[in-house]
């Protein structure tokens, strides 16, 4: 008995270095994206921190021994929290980030994005308004703690009044549906990404 049990605690300001670094390690389909940025942070910008500093009751971390080794996080009301950013983080963003340009095969995604935001489709919020991001190092996964992890995010969802929520995977990654479908999610489309929603 080496090691103490996983923690899922509500995440705290300390932890963001540790969100954007888990965030770049699983930022190509679930594997570690540090050579395909230029910057360790871009992945960051986009996919965690508007999360963690906007939805903050929301964004749960794993624990063990001190050491952040995945998170979950999510906003309650899509379209509200794409609103919200626009207004209160990517402007401030395109301005600190005016004079980059893409080097490495992955910056030109966040960069294009953060100059222009793409909102999700109003259909897909009419029933799943919500929806949540989850990434987990390689030596926390397997273990059942990406269950936990999930079962934590929409407890909160639920208790916070949503009754519905979607969630996006890599075309890449599309073995990984088969732990969602097994929590209650159900395929809702392909495009650009595997969408998988639940109503709770």
């Amino acid at each position: 008995m080496s090691s103490s049990p996983f923690l899922i605690r509500q995440a705290a300001e300390r932890d963001r270095a540790a969100l954007s670094e888990i965030c770049l390690k699983t930022a190509n389909a679930g594997t570690d994206a540090s050579a395909l940025y230029s910057d360790p942070a871009y992945p960051g910008l986009r996919f965690v921190m508007p999360y963690a500093i906007f939805e903050p009751e929301l964004a749960f971390v794993l624990e063990e021994n001190g050491h952040i080794l995945g998170y979950v996080v999510a906003a309650r009301d899509t379209a509200a929290f794409e609103q919200r950013l626009q207004r209160d983080w990517w402007p401030g963003l395109r301005e600190k980030l005016a004079d980059r340009r893409a080097l490495l095969p992955l910056d030109e995604g966040v960069l294009d994005f953060i100059r222009q935001p793409q909102s999700k489709e109003a259909g897909l919020l009419e029933q799943y308004p919500a929806h949540l991001h989850i990434n987990i190092l390689p030596q926390a996964q397997g273990g059942g703690q990406g269950r936990r992890m999930i079962e934590a995010e929409l407890e909160a969802l639920r208790r916070a009044g949503v009754t519905g929520v979607h969630l996006g995977v890599s075309l890449k990654n599309e073995p990984v549906c088969a732990f969602y479908e097994r929590l209650g999610f159900r395929l809702l489309h392909r495009s650009q990404a595997i969408y998988m929603g639940q109503i709770l």
